[in-house]
């Protein structure tokens, strides 16, 4: 039995065995054969297991993301039966005498090299299908573990380095029960991921993809951020009661799920969702949730070899906008870029992408791309209460251009006799400081502002939230937050406008009370944060945190505002 220290991402306690997302080690020694026809019985066992996978993978991705996108499988599946291929891998088997990992790697690279030098695109794509096939022969030859999140067919916690937004695209939900990786913190992707997907997470433990081996039996403890392999007997049965007790507690949490968010003398403030997929909804709604106040678009994005048509995104907008019904629906526009790449955009690699070419950046100079969005989105306004957003806005002129391309996309659809609301508002993320900076400015143009604070944090501390040696100046509550925050709610105040939080300080117990005394309209994070997030604003006294504003505005560091807080509150 170990014990792994991390940081709590997701709350909850998960028991099941590992599952290592990892790209295995396929190095090899070559040795002599003595029997050129067992190494080609080995190769078409090879191929026969692969074949399986990928008809599961293939079935798994036509349900989940259509049978369009479910094509790249049949491609795969082709390269696996290709007598091109696979008969000069067996003739250098059996003419050269040398073990089938050998002439599998030396097949295939002439092969991946040939095609990576034509000039039809078409054919150079063929270069990627070989390797990833061949990858997958080569682990089953090796007798090596090959990853298929999207196979995953019982009960795990998968255990990795990182978790992409496209491995946890691809995740079975009914049977990944947690997450626990080397790097991260509370707002990296796989954490806010494992939130969405309402399941316990632990990140940044250094080196758990070195510690714990696949099968191995795992807790993962998601309030404490600890993982323990391979539990005693006792262990386990100290945490099966530290889960019982948990579910007991989600239980109490449940029984404010249809109550209005109310403070303790009356003051309403809204509690809402960010999530990545229509499929999210049901758990929005299961936890009380009134609306949706952050829609991440880029998922319909990822997991695909092109981009997704107009009437894919419209009939994702429209189930989002369907199932809330009259409840308010809050969708970013694509924001890609950062890390989250795509890989058939070919993106231009960038030294620091967190500050390059992403998000409104990419939209507007891919005009054609943006424009399906929002046409997708102004067809599905009239499901319900859409409200349009616009990420990493750094200028007014940004602004204007952004809303220049909407309104245009909705004079061409009313043109074309399609019903489109007239009451949509339009508003921005605030995540840069420039922007939180003249905010009496935009509150004059747009209908609402949402704080982005995972990135206004990071931009304003100069600090990478995704970096481990600097994670410390990652401080949700440091006075210059505290004072970005609190002058773009009294600007839009000054305009009437509303203003939300979309980032994860949002759900945060310790913050909640300062947001709270600053006058944050909107309360945006992820639905399992609701019904505790709930319940503790019922507790809370809005007037008498309101006279505590000022000095918390006025405080020197993050430690003396959390002890200011925990004075107060406690």
């Amino acid at each position: 039995m170990s014990y792994i220290d991390g940081i709590a991402a997701s709350n909850g306690i998960a028991i099941a065995k590992a599952y290592q997302l990892v790209t295995p080690d396929l190095a090899f020694e070559k040795k002599p054969i003595d029997n050129p026809n067992e190494e080609i019985a080995r190769l078409d066992k090879a191929l026969a297991t692969s074949k399986q996978e990928l008809e599961k993978i293939k079935a798994h991705a036509k349900q989940e993301i259509g049978d369009e996108h479910a094509e790249i499988f049949s491609a795969h599946l082709l390269v696996l039966s290709d007598p091109e291929l696979i008969n000069p891998i067996k003739d250098k088997i059996t003419s050269e005498n040398v073990m089938a990992e050998a002439a599998l790697e030396e097949t295939a690279n002439m092969f991946i090299e040939m095609f990576q030098n034509m000039d039809n695109e078409y054919m150079r794509e063929r270069a990627a299908d070989i390797k990833d096939v061949t990858k997958r022969v080569m682990a089953h030859l090796l007798g090596v573990t090959f990853p298929d999140p999207a196979l995953i067919d019982e009960e795990v916690i998968v255990i990795a380095h990182d978790l992409t937004p496209s491995d946890t695209a691809q995740l079975n939900r009914q049977f990944v029960k947690g997450f626990a990786t080397d790097i991260g913190g509370r707002t990296s992707h796989s954490a806010i991921m494992a939130r969405s997907l309402e399941i316990p997470a632990v990140v940044g433990s250094k080196e758990i993809t070195n510690l714990v081996s696949h099968d191995d039996m795992v807790i993962v403890d998601g309030l404490e951020g600890k993982v323990i392999v391979n539990p005693s007997t006792d262990e386990l049965a100290v945490y099966k009661e530290k889960q019982a007790n948990f579910a007991q507690q989600k239980e109490e949490w449940a029984k404010l799920k249809d109550e209005p968010t109310a403070t303790a003398d009356g003051e309403q403030v809204e509690l809402v969702a960010n999530i990545g997929t229509p499929e999210d909804i049901t758990g929005v709604l299961a936890n009380g949730g009134e609306g949706v106040g952050l829609y991440r678009t880029e998922f319909l994005y990822m997991g695909k070899s092109e981009l997704p048509t107009e009437e894919e995104q419209y009939d994702a907008y429209k189930a989002v906008l369907e199932q809330v019904g009259d409840k308010p629906v809050v969708v970013r526009t694509l924001d890609v870029g950062g890390d989250k790449e795509l890989s058939y955009l070919d993106l231009p690699k960038e030294l620091n992408p967190f500050l390059g070419f992403r998000a409104i950046r990419f939209c507007l100079e891919n005009e054609s791309v943006f424009r399906t969005q929002l046409r997708a989105l102004l067809r599905a306004s009239v499901h319900g209460n859409l409200k349009i957003m616009f990420p990493m806005i750094a200028t007014l002129e940004e602004f204007r251009q952004a809303k220049a391309v909407l309104l245009d996309e909705k004079e061409n659809l009313t043109g074309e006799g399609v019903d489109v609301s007239d009451d949509i508002e339009v508003g921005i993320m605030v995540e840069i400081p420039s922007t939180a900076v003249i905010a009496k400015q935009f509150a004059k143009e747009v209908d609402f502002f949402s704080i982005g604070t995972n990135d206004l944090i990071q931009y304003t501390m100069a600090a990478d939230r995704m970096n481990e040696r600097v994670s410390y100046l990652y401080q949700p509550y440091h006075p210059a937050i505290l004072n970005l925050v609190n002058n773009v709610i009294e600007a839009a105040h000054g305009e009437d406008k509303w203003v939300g939080m979309c980032g994860e300080m949002a759900g945060d117990p310790i913050a909640i009370p300062i947001l709270l005394s600053l006058g944050l309209d909107e309360f945006s994070m992820s639905a399992t944060s609701i019904l505790p997030a709930r319940t503790q604003i019922h507790k809370l006294s809005k007037e008498k945190l309101s006279s505590y504003k000022d000095k918390l505005l006025s405080m020197g560091t993050a430690e003396e505002v959390v002890e200011f807080v925990r004075e107060k509150t406690e």
